[in-house]
């Protein structure tokens, strides 16, 4: 397929189970060669990743569960609750970080542009997000991104012995698809683009 093919194919999948074709292994190489190829501001390789599998994703997400349990009123958990084991019965989950060391660094480095070195991280996340997410669509592995940062942030933190630079920026879930895509809208083109000639 093309790369328009590609990112088209890639879409939220809510369903998603644990019986993907693939090894841990093999994602595991396929998430980390999309974060590599992503580029960054001044090459800064700023992003960072936890991959969780199995019994650990399903870790995380009982840590997301605990700590929302101490926030979301108890008549309205139910809901929360059954997202969260959504989420669990997956396969498995790509913390997505950005190191603060790096982004401290080039502000320092190049003082013109330090206002602007946390904004180009946000975007070297984000590219690195969409890398795997598509990468892993294009192997037939549903995913969708969520962002329980930073409510759990500290407990993940301890949990899998993160760096204290390392700043959480989104979780992408993955596994699985138990049932495809609803159907996407698009706004139409002259609300969104200008073109000149």
């Amino acid at each position: 397929m093309s790369f328009i093919q590609e990112i088209e194919k890639r879409r939220t999948i809510y369903a998603i189970g644990s019986n993907v074709q693939h090894s841990n292994e093999e994602l595991e190489v396929l998430i980390k060669k999309a974060i590599r190829l992503s580029p960054s501001a001044f090459n800064s390789q700023s992003s960072r990743a936890v991959i969780l599998f199995d019994d650990s994703h399903k870790k995380f997400w009982e840590i997301v569960r605990e700590t929302l349990r101490q926030i979301v009123p108890e008549s309205a958990f139910e809901g929360t609750n059954n997202k969260i084991s959504s989420f669990a019965a997956g396969k498995g989950t790509v913390l997505f970080y950005e190191d603060q060391d790096i982004v401290k660094g080039l502000q320092e480095q190049f003082a013109a542009y330090a206002d602007n070195f946390p904004i180009w991280s946000e975007h070297s996340s984000a590219i690195a997000q969409f890398a795997v997410w598509t990468a892993l669509s294009e192997v037939n592995v549903g995913a969708s991104l969520q962002h329980y940062n930073p409510i759990a942030d500290a407990e993940t933190a301890k949990a899998f012995g993160v760096p204290e630079t390392w700043k959480l920026r989104a979780q992408l879930v993955f596994g699985s698809i138990e049932a495809p895509a609803g159907e996407k809208e698009f706004m139409e083109d002259d609300a969104r683009f200008k073109t000149f000639k």
